[in-house]
């Protein structure tokens, strides 16, 4: 055999080597990652925000992953007040065959997270009980349905992503808080009506075959009324009762690197 045919054998087997992946050692896959969602996924609380209407800041979780990982492509359109049609009709055209991962937070404007802390923290506790029960009934009843049309939504515009669904914190730690603070009672109840929307998220999240992420562990012990709180209390007007920056890099962006990397 020549020198040169050896050589040119030489070149090709390891190119077919360089080819086949070596038994154990991880190939590092690309990753297309899309945002979606509510509030507690655009980044509510964390700040600066961006220049939309939509309060997102790179200090939320979905940005801190993607910058962490390198990801190949980030897409963020995750908005501050977005319901369920929301994500259908606007959100997921962010959305393609291409995608690879896919994060939400979703269902707590549905399910009127807004107005059910306004009445507890300003009205009575019959107004606060009434707007609870209001909001679990339509956890347990008509939110189902809408997450299954979300869900369904995405795998049709993303069919080979991953789908990973984030839980809602409870918002709360019920001991002494103050004069000013919502009573124990109020903060149990409202921790209680979250522990409801998470377990209604969680099944349908299953049921659609995504990872459900279950933030309240992360969070524990640090909810408004704590030592260290990770979420504002309401003298932040639009911040009011959601994660600050240590909530999302400490308590979210924990949370999701535990479940998925």
């Amino acid at each position: 055999m020549s020198r040169r045919v050896r050589t040119v054998l030489t070149a090709l087997l390891a190119a077919v080597l360089g080819a086949v992946a070596v038994p154990g050692v991880a190939q590092a896959a690309t990753v297309n990652y899309v945002a979606l969602g509510d509030s507690y996924s655009s980044g509510v609380g964390a700040g600066p925000y961006d220049f939309s209407t939509c309060l997102r800041s790179e200090k939320s979780y979905a940005p801190l992953w993607a910058t962490a990982h390198s990801v190949a492509s980030f897409r963020f359109p995750a908005c501050g007040g977005a319901v369920t049609a929301d994500v259908i009709n606007g959100q997921v055209g962010a959305l393609s065959a291409s995608t690879t991962l896919v994060t939400i937070t979703i269902g707590g404007n549905d399910a009127g997270f807004a107005d059910v802390m306004t009445s507890c923290r300003f009205g009575s506790t019959s107004d606060c009980e009434n707007a609870v029960n209001g909001a679990k009934a339509f956890a347990t009843g008509a939110l189902p349905g809408r997450l299954d049309a979300t869900y369904a939504a995405i795998r049709n515009r993303a069919p080979d992503a991953r789908l990973v669904v984030l839980g809602y914190p409870r918002l709360f730690e019920t001991g002494w808080c103050g004069l000013l603070a919502m009573s124990s009672y109020k903060r149990t109840i409202l921790n209680q009506a979250a522990d409801v929307l998470d377990s209604v998220i969680a099944g349908r999240a299953g049921a659609a075959g995504a990872t459900y992420v279950d933030a309240r562990p992360f969070f524990a012990g640090h909810g408004v009324c704590a030592a260290d709180p990770w979420i504002h209390d309401v003298s932040g007007l639009i911040e009011a009762y959601h994660p600050d920056a240590d909530g999302y890099r400490r308590g979210y962006l924990a949370a999701l690197t535990a479940a998925i990397g």
